[in-house]
């Protein structure tokens, strides 16, 4: 290839134009109540349009063996307030014990710094670090139409997971209270 453009197939790249779209199908979020082995791969502070800041993980599923290497993404209000909770001290106080709890079953290292979350001190203390999560589904609607996904509803030391629970359904979002992220 004599230029990054040129298409291993041979067709004009040209033709794309302004509109793609990949063709890649939709994947069913993990079930509801399933408790996973998982790992840190990513900590940082992160901020939504309107700037406000929130410590943003995401796990990579180990276990059970069918979600192996599902990703589940964590937003943790614990810098500003949630904007969408009406009770923001409530609210950030919530998101500190599960960042605390976090941090516990990582090694204690950002509590016992007692410094404020940044990327480098987040990064140094839950990178690759194996913990118990309870995954959760969400639902609600988004710009093209409803939007599910996963959310951690709790954390715990490293054991067993364990598949859901076959009674319970997927909540639904009603309000922003049901989606905790």
């Amino acid at each position: 290839m004599d230029n990054f453009w040129d298409l291993s197939d041979g067709d004009d790249i040209s033709k794309t134009g302004g509109q793609f779209e990949s063709g890649g199908g939709t994947m069913q979020p993990i079930p509801n109540d399933t408790t996973c082995i998982a790992f840190i791969e990513e900590a940082k502070v992160d901020q939504d349009r309107g700037l406000n800041k929130y410590v943003s993980l995401r796990w990579s599923v180990l276990q059970p063996a069918e979600f192996k290497n599902r990703k589940v993404f964590q937003k943790i209000w614990c810098l500003d307030a949630d904007p969408r909770k009406a009770d923001s001290d409530k609210a950030r106080d919530k998101a500190k014990r599960m960042l605390f709890a976090i941090d516990t079953n990582a090694g204690g290292r950002l509590v016992a710094s007692g410094k404020l979350p940044n990327d480098q001190n987040l990064q140094t203390a839950f990178l690759n670090k194996q913990m118990q999560i309870k995954v959760m589904v969400y639902e609600m609607e988004g710009d093209k139409g409803k939007i599910t996904g996963n959310w951690v509803a709790a954390v715990s030391p490293k054991g067993g997971a364990t598949a859901p629970k076959a009674t319970k359904a997927a909540p639904q979002a009603d309000d922003d209270d049901t989606v905790p992220f």
